[in-house]
């Protein structure tokens, strides 16, 4: 089992609520999603690994064995092409879960007209390896959902 962490604080909504069919059914991957609280913050590693993708509004971060996870902040901001966002580490790196990666404020993101909902998905998996889906508040490094990295 693979437990992966909320990588900001808010409310976790699940998929089904992000305003992105590719994400809200699920086509990458299963997960859930958070509206964070409004705020700068910082976006952190939910699971250890190694910092497969990092793109100002987006990461990947992969765990020993090959499981990824995807963090997207909002929908729609790579239009913004990394206004509003300062990365804090490097493609490549090895983190460990709740390392900060990237520094952002949804405020700034809805004020542009876009979602700051942060969808966090498993990455290639199956809809019946994650279970465990947090509801309601969250706080950044909470744990978000579980995944059976064997199935």
């Amino acid at each position: 089992m693979l437990t992966v962490l909320s990588p900001v604080p808010g409310t976790a909504v699940g998929l089904a609520q992000v305003p992105d069919p590719v994400f809200a059914q699920a086509m990458v991957g299963p997960g859930t999603a958070v509206e964070p609280v409004r705020g700068p913050m910082e976006a952190t590693a939910p699971i250890g690994g190694t910092l497969l993708k990092l793109h100002a509004h987006a990461f990947v971060v992969v765990a020993p064995g090959g499981h990824g996870v995807l963090v997207h902040l909002g929908i729609d901001t790579v239009k913004l092409d990394g206004a509003g966002f300062e990365k804090l580490a490097a493609e490549g790196d090895e983190v460990a879960a709740g390392t900060p990666l990237i520094r952002w404020d949804p405020v700034a993101i809805e004020a542009r007209g876009l979602s700051p909902i942060v969808p966090v998905v498993a990455l290639d998996a199956a809809a019946a390896a994650v279970s465990g889906t947090a509801e309601g508040a969250i706080g950044a490094g909470d744990p978000l959902f579980t995944w059976a990295v064997g199935e």
